[in-house]
């Protein structure tokens, strides 16, 4: 018993043709809008690249535009096979193709959905590449004349900037790394000497922090040194007062940008997915009807439409059913064959006997 049969004139037949054309169309533009999506979040990894530890969020970017691009083309060919259903005549060259279409179409919903859960399930890993990166971008922050890091301190700066954040959890990370390259430093000054004998690695450590964690709404002048000694500067308590700088970290600032940008995704995508299922049941619809009416020898009359020929359990059995068939057709049985041998020795032996002729008494 067909599921979900439906009757199909020949004025629905290319109602449904042209409505179809339509909605293929539309899928062609959601196709380009999501590899465009696709384009725009790998263009924004790239960007911060250098403060990331692993490149494991960019699955989420390069399916996108994996599968904007086969969605363009998997939905071009469903608007030709629309032009062609009809015509008697050019229809039936599309048969084989469209059971590859209809593989492809699913696949493409459940790459989608795929690509969805990605975009929340990734949020932990993309967390702990950022603080990875940063961590390793703050320590390198000073190695201006080294190859391979002279561009790591503006890129910190900027970044700083851009995402009103400090550090890598807050402010106080800076006051763990040397952050002044030792090129600057006066060794001849004893408070540098203080500082440098006053650490166990050697490291020339301070309580302050680069100029970009300054935060330009704040009314004071920025604070950069002696962020811990209330004395240093007037009028200031160190324990009670609000700094003037950024008081969020970079980590929790580029996750939360990237997270909404991932998470802003899924009801556009979800839309998607929605389309192209709605493009794969019409078109199933269509080459039922299409073929039914074929079959009849009568384009112009009435046929039938449907989504699965049988019910869905003999479906699955049919399908279980070919695809253990298949299974044994690529098996090679060694057991089998070495029968065969033996077989074919004996009836070779047999031969031989039969022909040698027999003593005389």
């Amino acid at each position: 018993m067909a599921v979900l049969k439906m009757k199909f004139t020949q004025q629905r037949r290319v109602r449904l043709a042209q409505g179809l054309w339509l909605l293929s169309w539309l899928a062609v533009t959601c196709g380009a809008f999501i590899f465009s999506l696709g384009v725009y979040i790998k263009i924004e990894l790239l960007r911060r690249d250098e403060v990331m530890e692993n490149k494991e969020i960019h699955c989420v970017p390069n399916l996108l535009m994996m599968v904007g691009l086969a969605s363009i083309g998997a939905n071009w060919v469903a608007s030709r096979v629309c032009q062609d259903s009809l015509d008697a005549s050019r229809f039936p060259r599309w048969k084989v193709l469209l059971l590859l279409w209809f593989a492809v179409a699913a696949l493409l919903c459940c790459l989608l959905l795929t690509v969805v859960i990605l975009s929340y399930a990734l949020q932990g890993r993309l967390e702990e590449s950022l603080k990875v990166g940063l961590r390793n971008g703050i320590r390198f922050y000073k190695d201006t004349d080294v190859p391979g890091r002279c561009f790591q301190k503006e890129t910190i700066d900027r970044l700083q900037m851009e995402f009103r954040c400090c550090g890598n959890n807050n402010f106080k990370d800076w006051f763990e790394v040397q952050w002044v390259s030792n090129r600057y430093l006066d060794f001849t000054s004893q408070e540098v000497k203080d500082r440098i004998r006053s650490n166990v690695d050697g490291r020339y450590l301070l309580d302050g922090v680069p100029f970009s964690c300054c935060n330009p709404a704040s009314p004071r002048p920025c604070l950069q040194r002696h962020l811990t000694d209330s004395r240093a500067h007037y009028n200031y308590e160190y324990q009670s007062e609000e700094l003037n700088l950024y008081s969020r970290g970079c980590r929790q600032a580029l996750t939360d940008y990237y997270m909404s940008l991932m998470n802003s995704t899924g009801p556009g995508v979800l839309s998607v997915i929605l389309i192209q299922i709605s493009v794969l049941l019409s078109m199933r619809y269509l080459q039922t009807a299409v073929e039914g009416a074929m079959a009849l020898e009568s384009p112009e009359g009435e046929s039938e439409g449907y989504i699965l020929e049988k019910g869905v359990k003999e479906t699955y059995a049919d399908m279980k059913a070919k695809a253990v068939e298949l299974l044994k057709f690529a098996q090679v049985d060694p057991a089998s064959d070495g029968e065969g041998g033996e077989e074919g020795e004996k009836e070779a032996d047999a031969t031989e006997k039969a022909a040698t002729p027999t003593p005389a008494s």
